[in-house]
């Protein structure tokens, strides 16, 4: 038998079989509390507050429309991320629309709000 380097969702899967429901619930916890992304997901994968979409959507008007008076680069790979993010957490389709259609308006709203529209864009 080889020796992996780098351990692989094969072998996290085979460890957590040894789980027992307290066992899975505290990592779960342990995991909530390690990262505000985490804490995200779970609340977009649960459908759990008011309103899930939230972060992502300020994630997507962080780098679609940033402070340009703060240095703040524009970044549509990232803006991307926070839908694919969303979709990896189970996203609703209406949720994904919806992100669909806020990420349009803010990238046509800060095209036009620095001037964008000129011609040679």
């Amino acid at each position: 038998m080889t020796v992996r380097s780098k351990p692989s969702w094969s072998d996290v899967r085979a460890k957590l079989a040894d789980f027992d429901r307290a066992g899975l619930i505290g990592l779960v916890q342990d995991l909530y509390a390690a990262s505000k992304d985490n804490q995200v997901f779970l609340h977009a994968r649960l459908g759990l507050g008011d309103d899930v979409l939230k972060p992502y959507k300020a994630a997507i008007d962080r780098w679609l429309w940033p402070d340009v008076f703060k240095n703040q680069d524009t970044s549509v790979a990232k803006a991307k991320n926070a839908i694919a993010d969303y979709r990896k957490a189970g996203g609703q389709p209406e949720g994904l629309a919806e992100q669909a259609v806020f990420f349009c308006e803010r990238a046509a709203g800060f095209s036009s709000d620095v001037g964008l529209q000129d011609e040679d864009y």
